[in-house]
């Protein structure tokens, strides 16, 4: 049993059938001992041979029946973390190790896959991880440590500590596809983490000393900022023989729809693809690691284990703390000094990044959603990065991005959509901002194709995109938690708006317009309803009290509107004579709201304003009609004699950005959703859990053939708005 089996070969080279014959015996009933040469002699094999998709599934299907008794699977891993350590273990590592290695990353990955995407029932996940205790080899160099923990540390190690370089590449894309797969065991899994959840390698990746965690979150960092697409030598990896039919060999299956041999990042038959795989692949794995949470049992839950504490565990889950999420939120600028101007020592374990390099990188990669959501993450968990945008001059890197997405709505999903909108409002919460973003002016904005920006200010554009996503949501997606995030923006904004825009300005009274005219249809509606359920009392009473809460959310935007425009004209009137223009030109539209109890206070203000600047322009009228310039003028000389009286002080709104207490059950399926759209391979969309998948619906896309995973909406991105 602990003999190697002997090997055929053809003219003294390795042949396909040797290749058969070894991985056949891997995936066979007769367990071999981590001793065995067996293990050397499948690892030293070139793997470029192609099979057909049906053979492979055959190959990982009878491993999934024979892994209990052979404990093949565990074996592999445990030469592969061997494999790793000898690479990290010498300066002048030979191309045979390098070869070694990649062949038992992959061939990791492709049986882990189908182990874990085959599972049946309520995530029954069985890997048998654990080896006999008679294997002296597993007891020597394991001593305490679980399979998947030894095999994390080492993959995490050599990410961290190894340079990616012509030599390294091939390996360092492989052990990221690797950590995705591993990791995948979260697919499995409800949408709402719970005690019972299988991810042996995703905690096993929780418990790594706080020095490797930080390393590794630095290094997927630096990997995403320096976007390397470095060549690999074909020098380290002789088993590359040039031959593109075997490079880039797809297996199809669901079951391991993986390159079967794993250079397709690196090379495309379409001529597309990953300008930088690695940094992709490395922005994909930290997400995955920073919004994990694990579900452990409380004392209360563990002491009363009946169904009531199962709903009070998920209301009230406890989770272990997050040591990749804490170094993320915890990372500083590397150009500060040690010591800051209060004097604060900044602790040695902070990871340090060139916030620079990762600022530019994110405003050119705004365009991918992951990025998007790594920006989100920034912000909101990393005062130090906050703060350093915060005070960048030229906040256009990362603005005209998002703002140009925001003006694609249409072509954006709408998880997508809140992460931008939430940049901004957690951006806007910063008075800074909304200063500095009226003073930068921009030459022109290609994208906007309704109307040329010539000399725009940034703040502008801001104010333009937001009202104009405003518009789209009240036609297509009818969110209120987009409109209302849409609209605390802009409330955050405007006691700080200078010189707005012509456009601008009358896109805002525009938009009070639309949602008035939406308002008057309701109540219309309501009251024609009203009359007549008298006759059918249930359905119609049901009728009106749908139609009333939805008056009474038009009612809040209406009232938001009006405060957005109180602001402007209460603390920044003299800086914004086109404002005053759009009201005196379109100040109809409110008089109908005169008498409004909601809006009352509100309105007289407006019309404070547009008394004042009415008796002025009867002062100075002339015979004839007025040309624009002409009224403009008269606005901006008497925006000067402007002194407020009359009007009525309002509380100055400040909406915050606030996350829920439950914010992983829109993250963490939103993030693998990410994942399983870019990662170049597909999972069997059957088994999974997370999130709704179609199944009814497949793709076929670089030559994998699977289940679509939708671009659609999850519950809505759990968080709130304090005024």
């Amino acid at each position: 049993m602990g003999s190697a089996p002997s090997t055929p070969r053809k003219g003294g080279a390795f042949s396909l059938e040797t290749a058969e014959y070894l991985i056949g015996t891997f995936v066979g009933d007769q367990p071999f001992p981590l001793s065995s040469e067996f293990w050397q002699k499948l690892l030293e094999h070139p793997l470029n041979v192609q099979w057909p998709t049906q053979r492979v599934q055959q190959a990982c299907e009878l491993l999934a029946k024979n892994n209990s008794h052979t404990r093949h699977l565990a074996k592999i891993l445990f030469h592969l973390a061997c494999c790793l350590q000898e690479c990290m273990s010498t300066s002048g590592v030979s191309p045979l190790v390098y070869e070694k290695t990649v062949n038992a990353v992959y061939m990791s990955s492709t049986f882990l896959k189908h182990l874990i995407e085959s599972v049946q029932g309520d995530n029954n996940i069985q890997l048998y991880l654990s080896l006999e205790d008679n294997e002296a080899v597993w007891k020597d160099v394991m001593r305490d440590q679980s399979i998947e923990n030894f095999v994390m540390r080492n993959v995490l190690n050599f990410i961290a500590s190894v340079e990616v370089s012509p030599d390294t590449v091939i390996l360092h894309i492989e052990l990221l596809n690797f950590m995705i797969i591993a990791m995948s065991t979260q697919l499995l899994c409800g949408p709402s983490p719970g005690p019972n959840d299988v991810n042996p390698f995703l905690d096993a990746a929780m418990v790594q000393d706080s020095s490797l965690v930080d390393s590794v979150v630095r290094r997927l960092l630096l990997n995403f900022m320096v976007r390397s697409n470095v060549p690999f030598n074909r020098a380290t990896y002789s088993i590359i023989d040039g031959s593109q039919s075997s490079v880039l060999q797809r297996v199809g299956s669901a079951a391991a729809n993986i390159v079967l041999f794993p250079f397709s990042y690196l090379v495309s038959s379409s001529g597309e693809g990953s300008k930088s795989p690695i940094a992709d692949i490395s922005i994909h794995v930290l997400l995955v690691l920073v919004h994990y949470h694990r579900c452990i049992m409380s004392e209360d839950y563990m002491d009363n284990k009946s169904s009531t504490s199962d709903s009070l565990l998920k209301e009230n889950p406890h989770f272990s703390d997050n040591p990749y999420c804490k170094a993320l939120e915890n990372a500083i600028d590397c150009e500060l000094d040690r010591v800051d101007i209060e004097g604060n020592a900044h602790s040695s374990r902070h990871i340090k990044l060139p916030f620079a390099s990762l600022f530019d990188t994110l405003g050119i990669c705004l365009a991918d959603e992951a990025a998007v959501l790594l920006l989100y993450s920034l912000l909101q968990g990393n005062s130090a990065f906050l703060e350093y945008v915060l005070v960048r001059t030229d906040l256009d890197t990362l603005l005209m991005p998002i703002l140009e997405a925001l003006y694609n709505s249409p072509t954006r999903t709408a998880n997508q959509i809140y992460m931008l909108l939430i940049i901004l409002l957690i951006l806007s919460q910063d008075s800074s901002f909304n200063a500095s973003i009226h003073k930068l002016i921009l030459t022109g904005v290609p994208w906007y194709k309704e109307r040329l920006l010539h000399q725009t200010s940034l703040g502008s554009l801001m104010v333009i995109i937001l009202i104009r996503t405003v518009q789209y949501n009240l036609s297509k997606l009818r969110d209120v938690y987009l409109q209302t995030t849409c609209l605390a923006t802009l409330a955050n904004m405007a006691p700080h708006v200078h010189r707005l825009s012509a456009y601008a300005s009358q896109r805002l009274v525009s938009l009070f317009d639309m949602l008035s005219r939406k308002y008057n249809k309701l109540a219309e509606r309501r009251d024609n309803k009203l009359h007549t359920a008298k006759d059918n009392s249930v359905e119609g009473n049901s009728l009106v009290e749908d139609m009333s809460t939805e008056l009474h959310i038009y009612t809040d935007f209406l009232r938001l509107v009006l405060e957005i425009i109180n602001a402007i004209l209460t603390y920044a009137l003299p800086r914004n004579p086109e404002v005053v223009y759009a009201i005196m030109h379109r100040q109809e539209v409110f008089l109908p709201f005169k008498n409004h109890p909601r809006f009352n206070e509100l309105i007289d203000n407006i019309y404070t304003v547009l008394d004042f600047f009415n008796s002025r322009m009867d002062a100075q009228r002339e015979e004839g009609d007025w040309s624009v310039n002409e009224v403009l003028q008269v606005i901006i000389v008497n925006c000067r004699s402007w002194r407020g009286d009359g009007m009525k002080m309002f509380t100055q709104l400040r909406f915050t950005y606030e996350q829920e207490s439950h914010p992983e059950e829109f993250f963490i399926p939103y993030v693998w959703q990410l994942v399983l759209s870019r990662c170049g391979f597909s999972f069997n969309a059957g088994a999974i859990n997370l999130f709704p998948v179609d199944l009814h619906t497949e793709r076929v896309e670089n030559g994998v053939v699977g289940s679509t995973l939708q671009n659609g909406d999850f519950d809505k991105p759990e968080y709130q708005l304090d005024p």
